[in-house]
């Protein structure tokens, strides 16, 4: 029987099975190809669909509005300045109103009870692009390129340093054990994901075969890792005053030369994006005037070395998400 996902939401990987990521995966080579190749693909003209933003994003905004103008599909994009969610207009109004006038609502913000409720409410499928627990479209294009670079996903070792109880970090411990893979959150133990979400990790790793793990040993947890992944320490709308404690916290946790060189030799390096790699934002310069840090997360040579891949990455974030939206739409 053929994958039929038509119709469903897309809050958390949780919610959907080994076979069903596998299939969004597939779908997402296919329209890679097909992007690649110049053929045209508007599968879905004539539907419309929203992107409700309450955090900014580069990468989020530009991915969903691509891959809908390739599938033929018309784009409102709403930020807090330009809607009135939750401010004149409560959640579930907003949402009854959005679901009669769109096909498919994306939703970028703060508590998963939000896209929760958009999802509940709007009575259309809803995606997210990000929330204070969950980035599931994010896995979809990081597990990609883990694809196409190894082929087998099967217990290949994935690594992330640093705040291990972030969005990112939870969505890669829910897609590697869904998929069969070694998944080790490497960080301090005060930054650990929450218990009841390893647990729930943990019982499906053991019908899939995925290994999980949590250490604060960095030699250790890197050790012969396939990936190395890493996010920024402080996380979009965290009080700046948290800088320097979590720079206390991470900096042992920074991707550097000596954590690849401790990986396995055919490793490589991911990262959601941004990153402060190097003085040229304004934070990063901050930062360096402030504690004297030329590079946090990832040191600058690892980011634009040979084993970074995070512009596949950041680039496959089209391709995963027109296959969500396809898939759920079509």
């Amino acid at each position: 029987m053929g994958i039929n996902i038509r119709g469903r939401s897309f809050l958390t990987l949780l919610d959907f099975t080994p076979e069903e990521i596998r299939y969004l995966l597939s779908l997402s080579a296919d329209f890679k190809a097909k992007k690649r190749s110049g053929e045209v693909h508007k599968y879905l003209e004539g539907k419309n669909i929203v992107l409700l933003f309450e955090k900014t994003s580069t990468r989020t905004r530009c991915a969903f509005e691509t891959a809908a103008f390739d599938l033929g599909m018309g784009v409102t994009f709403l930020d807090q300045k330009s809607s009135q969610m939750g401010k004149k207009e409560s959640l579930r109004d907003t949402a009854n109103v959005l679901g009669r006038m769109y096909d498919g609502i994306e939703y970028r913000g703060y508590e998963q009870k939000v896209v929760e409720d958009l999802a509940k409410y709007s009575g259309v499928p809803v995606w997210n692009g990000l929330t204070d627990d969950f980035h599931p479209t994010q896995m979809l294009a990081d597990i990609l390129t883990v694809q196409e670079e190894f082929g087998d996903l099967h217990h290949k070792k994935l690594v992330f340093m640093g705040d291990a109880r972030n969005n990112v970090a939870n969505s890669l411990m829910v897609v590697c054990s869904k998929l069969g893979m070694h998944y080790v959150a490497c960080g301090p133990k005060s930054l650990m994901p929450k218990e009841s979400l390893v647990k729930q990790c943990k019982a499906i790793a053991k019908e899939t075969g995925a290994k999980i793990e949590l250490l604060d040993d960095v030699k250790k947890a890197t050790k012969d890792a396939d990936v190395i992944y890493t996010d920024i320490w402080l996380s979009m709308g965290e009080d700046p005053s948290l800088w320097k404690k979590r720079i206390s916290l991470l900096k042992p946790y920074q991707v550097n030369q000596k954590v690849m060189k401790n990986a396995s030799p055919d490793a490589i390096f991911m990262h959601c994006l941004p990153s402060f790699h190097d003085r040229n934002t304004e934070v990063g310069e901050e930062i360096y005037q402030t504690y004297g840090l030329e590079s946090m997360e990832v040191a600058d040579d690892v980011f634009y070395g040979p084993q970074s891949r995070v512009f596949k990455e950041a680039e496959n974030r089209q391709h995963t998400i027109k296959a969500v939206m396809y898939a759920t739409l079509y």
